[in-house]
């Protein structure tokens, strides 16, 4: 009689934790589409949906509060306008004194009499202009030159990724200096139409990995025989399965965005005055760090804030989009799952 050598670990036994884990999954999402799926997985990312409230937060502050475009601001100074210094130095009005008070210039004034609020509103609206711009026309360019390189393979992908690569080997922040200053200045626009030409390349190269491999899935022949069109298969098909992906580093993107368009306008080559962005402030008060610091803290402060939400931002996406991330269940979870499994038992058993 031969013995049978034990059984590994992984060969053949399941953990009766992960089938406990994967029935609880499985009875949550019964019956939801895909997209109530993601976002039922992304609200359960504590750090995400705390990030969201918070970004949005910050959105309607600089929206509402000294006005953008066609939508009237509530806060009393412009950003241009030159006030009477009220306290010395311009320290911020802002503080505990006999009980929390704003007063009339919460985030300082400089020496000239500019206030710092309307300041740093102003600047937050001008890197939210650019960090969204570069996010959508970056993501664009990356998703339509990854697409045509995975899809159709070739001479097409290797002049395509031969071309991203070449981008790629020279510094990001040299080529954004060059073309910040010849586009840049004033315009937030244009810089950000500058900068989206040089963000794409990591984008385009994770978007035609996930095209090489789905490009060779069955529903892609299925579509083949079906008569579709390579544009129909590229954009129908396969990019709404490649959809995850593309969210996600779109978002890190913009997070990197915003820190590129700070680092060019603190050295110079960005937003420039009469303009104002976050960096810009910080460049223009380098010089007035020792003596009046909350002219650095405010809009430090605002690009931490935004880089750091939209980074939990895209962590939560990607969780959610991920199907092998799965939630941890919970101890009261564990036990109703094991009360309705003795309550099964007791129901075959009664009935047998």
């Amino acid at each position: 009689m031969s013995i049978q050598p034990p059984l590994e670990p992984h060969e053949g036994i399941v953990d009766p934790a992960e089938n406990v884990e994967n029935a609880i999954e499985l009875k949550e999402v019964e019956g939801l589409s895909q997209g109530r799926i993601v976002l039922r997985r992304f609200v359960r990312h504590r750090g995400a949906m705390i990030s969201a409230v918070v970004l949005t937060a910050v959105v309607l502050l600089v929206t509402t509060s000294i006005g953008w475009g066609p939508i009237p601001g509530w806060w009393q100074y412009g950003y241009k306008e030159l006030n009477p210094i009220v306290n010395a130095g311009g320290a911020p009005t802002m503080g505990f004194d006999g009980g929390f008070t704003v007063g009339s210039h919460p985030f300082g004034q400089d020496n000239v009499g500019h206030d710092g609020f309307a300041l740093v509103m102003r600047g937050t609206q001008q890197s939210l202009t650019v960090m969204v711009v570069i996010g959508l026309l970056s993501t664009t360019i990356g998703v339509v030159v990854g697409a045509l390189a995975g899809f159709f393979r070739g001479r097409l992908d290797d002049l395509l990724m031969r071309f991203t690569d070449m981008i790629i080997t020279i510094p990001v922040i040299m080529i954004g200096a060059i073309l910040g200053v010849l586009v840049g200045g004033a315009n937030p626009w244009s810089l950000a139409v500058a900068l989206s030409l040089v963000s794409w390349t990591n984008m385009a190269r994770l978007v035609r990995g996930q095209f090489l491999t789905l490009r060779e899935r069955e529903f892609v022949d299925a579509a083949r025989v079906a008569g579709a069109s390579s544009a129909r298969i590229m954009f129908k098909h396969i990019l709404p399965n490649a959809v995850g992906v593309i969210i996600v580093n779109a978002t890190l993107l913009m997070a990197s965005a915003i820190l590129l368009e700070t680092a060019l306008s603190y050295l110079g080559f960005g937003i420039s005055s009469p303009e104002v962005s976050l960096g810009q402030l910080i460049n223009e008060y380098q010089t007035a760090f020792a003596t009046r610091p909350w002219l650095f803290w405010w809009p430090g402060l605002f690009i931490v804030t935004i880089a750091l939400c939209v980074n939990f931002i895209g962590d939560g996406l990607r969780d959610a989009f991920d199907p092998r991330q799965r939630r941890i269940p919970t101890r009261r979870a564990l036990a109703k799952a094991d009360a309705r499994k003795a309550r099964a038992r007791a129901k075959a058993t009664a009935s047998a």
